[in-house]
């Protein structure tokens, strides 16, 4: 053992001497027990990067835990077809295979997001929430992928948990698995959780989630939480202290339950990032540097000069904001200047000028960075894309469109045509055009997709709130009044399926979808013999607005094709938030 011990990193030898790295998670324990270390890894999947979890499960291996445990998002999701998910876990088993310990397993929302993956997730792994022992460790595995709050939980596993809480109150200790962190939304904040009530009640003594990509964690009612970051997962970047892809160690004794994030074979204290850090780094990054508008682009032109106005707010109460604002300006921008001194003062805001100029591509964006403190010698580094919105006509329709499927009407003959891939470049997709319409109690949307290979098409999903989303389909995203984060999503395949729910941001400001929402609509198809074709009228009323002449509403659009493999998108990223889209100005 001694030479197993003498080949691991440095910051091995210091998890297996009990370094005081760990003291600020030791929680005591008083009986006597054999030492027990086990490692939890956090999601692979969610924009999976390739290489980076194997790497970590050979980092594990080395170490020879007692046992692993996952706090989900194994497979990439969603997923509506057989084989692919097969081949998908089959992948993902394989994966892990090379731990010579045992494994367990927590499901996450890519691994079950519907019945039909769920009942794969039985076949593959077993049942998605379930506990077992270990050593007189109790453990504990939840099943929250597809809600969003304690309170949204099946009666039945909230029942199971409680009864299974009862039967092994008297367990050498109790730890709780579960996806989602429902707890930085309530318990961080003060609030009410229906979970953490049976948890302190029955003495839990340490919670593990993931989901969010990120490293943080807290101590409440005697209850060690921890969110387990990425494990090969897509992230934003490194963390505010380097902390990017890892794993999690945990180390039971006599004295502690002892807790480090681990990268690169080194040991890191257990409050790396606290909860109270994450959320002031979180508004660090997402309110620092406020933007006065989008970069605004005519239709189907890439050219554009604006005087633009950039405000950096100091949050903080005790430090003085010094740093140089930064700007990377890739080909076809000019900005003016590129580099901007500051110093302002703690809790305030100063405003800042600068010249910008679009040549002719507008990916990739500038980005505009500076370092803030947020503690006794940390810094984070904040970044932000300079935000930019496309612009295309909604024509007022003085006869109704008829909804047939195939786009013959004159209002239809103009439309949006250039789209963008995934990484901003030209897609790989067959052309596309899509065309926008109103009355005064309608929104009329019309897509053309082009298919050299209409024989290929993927439309599997012939019912409503399937997993259209996997199909050849278009999508859009409305944001109906510029004033409030309110946001629709629809995709439409070629069987006239929708897809349909509401986006709002929850209280950390993440945005939380609603798919009970279901719109009202009329939609017609049409498959030719190189394309497919789609009508779509939705009442304006559901929206709660009407249509006023100049004004606008946020949005974006996109093209799937799987053959191929990509996308057609009017702006990138794909994603929810006012500062991705672009504008439907009504003509």
């Amino acid at each position: 053992m001694r030479r197993i011990i003498l080949t691991l990193t440095i910051g091995v030898i210091l998890i297996l001497s009990f370094s005081n790295a760990f003291s600020q998670a030791d929680k005591g324990i008083s009986k006597t027990h054999n030492t027990i270390r086990f490692a939890v890894i956090g999601d692979r999947t969610g924009g999976a990067i390739p290489g980076i979890y194997e790497q970590i499960v050979a980092e594990i291996e080395r170490m020879k835990p007692d046992f692993v445990i996952t706090v989900g998002d194994m497979i990439e999701g969603p997923e509506n077809n057989e084989e692919r998910l097969r081949n998908k876990w089959t992948e993902y088993l394989s994966i892990v295979s090379h731990f010579s310990m045992p494994i367990y397993y927590t499901p996450g929302n890519n691994d079950i997001e519907t019945g039909f993956m769920e009942s794969f997730y039985q076949e593959y792994i077993g049942p998605p929430y379930h506990s077992f022992d270990y050593q007189g460790i109790h453990i504990i595995v939840l099943d929250n992928s597809r809600w969003s709050s304690s309170n949204e939980l099946p009666k039945e596993q909230m029942d199971w948990i409680k009864d299974d809480l009862e039967k092994n109150a008297d367990a050498r200790q109790s730890f709780v698995f579960c996806h989602k962190p429902f707890w930085e939304t309530t318990v961080v904040e003060g609030n009410p959780d229906s979970l953490h009530f049976l948890f302190k009640k029955y003495g839990v003594d340490a919670v593990f989630s993931g989901h969010y990509h990120k490293y943080f964690s807290g101590l409440y009612d005697n209850i060690l939480y921890t969110n387990v970051g990425s494990s090969g997962a897509g992230t934003a970047g490194p963390g505010p202290t380097g902390l990017e892809y890892h794993f999690v160690w945990v180390t039971v004794d006599d004295k502690a339950i002892s807790i480090a994030p681990i990268k690169m074979g080194a040991v890191l204290p257990w409050d790396e990032v606290t909860a109270e850090e994450n959320k002031f780094i979180y508004n660090v990054e997402t309110n620092c540097i406020s933007f006065s508008q989008p970069f605004l682009i005519s239709e189907n032109n890439y050219s554009g000069v604006a005087s633009y106005e950039v405000v950096i707010n100091n949050f903080s109460k005790e430090f003085r904001l010094e740093d140089t604002l930064k700007w990377d300006v890739p080909n076809e921008w000019f900005i003016e200047p590129t580099n901007k001194p500051i110093s302002i003062a703690a809790d305030s805001s100063e405003t800042f000028y600068f010249t910008i100029k679009n040549q002719k591509t507008l990916y990739p964006l500038p980005e505009l960075s500076l370092n803030f403190p947020y503690g006794a010698g940390k810094t984070a580094q904040t970044t932000k894309a300079l935000p930019i919105a496309q612009q295309t006509v909604c024509h007022k329709a003085d006869k109704k469109p008829k909804i047939d499927g195939k786009i013959k009407e004159e209002i239809w003959q103009n439309g949006i045509t250039h789209f963008l891939g995934y990484d901003g470049t030209t897609p790989k997709t067959d052309s596309v055009k899509f065309c926008f319409a109103y009355d005064d109690n309608y929104l009329y949307l019309a897509s053309y997709c082009a298919d050299s290979d209409i024989k290929s098409i993927m439309a599997d999903i012939k019912e409503h709130d399937g997993a259209v989303y996997g199909d050849d389909c278009v999508g859009y995203i409305f944001q109906p009044d510029p004033n409030k984060d309110e946001m629709y999503l629809i995709y439409v395949n070629p069987n006239g399926y929708i897809f349909d729910q509401k986006m709002e941001p929850n209280a950390s400001g993440y945005f939380e979808s609603d798919e009970s929402w279901n719109c009202e609509y009329d939609v017609k198809t049409k498959i030719g013999e190189n394309y497919w074709s789609m009508e779509l009228r939705l009442p304006l009323a559901q929206f709660g607005t009407t249509i006023k002449k100049d004004n606008f509403w946020g949005l974006n659009m996109m093209r799937k094709q799987p053959r191929l493999n990509d996308a057609a998108h009017w702006q990138i990223p794909w994603r929810y938030g006012p500062e991705f889209l672009g504008r439907l100005i009504m003509e």
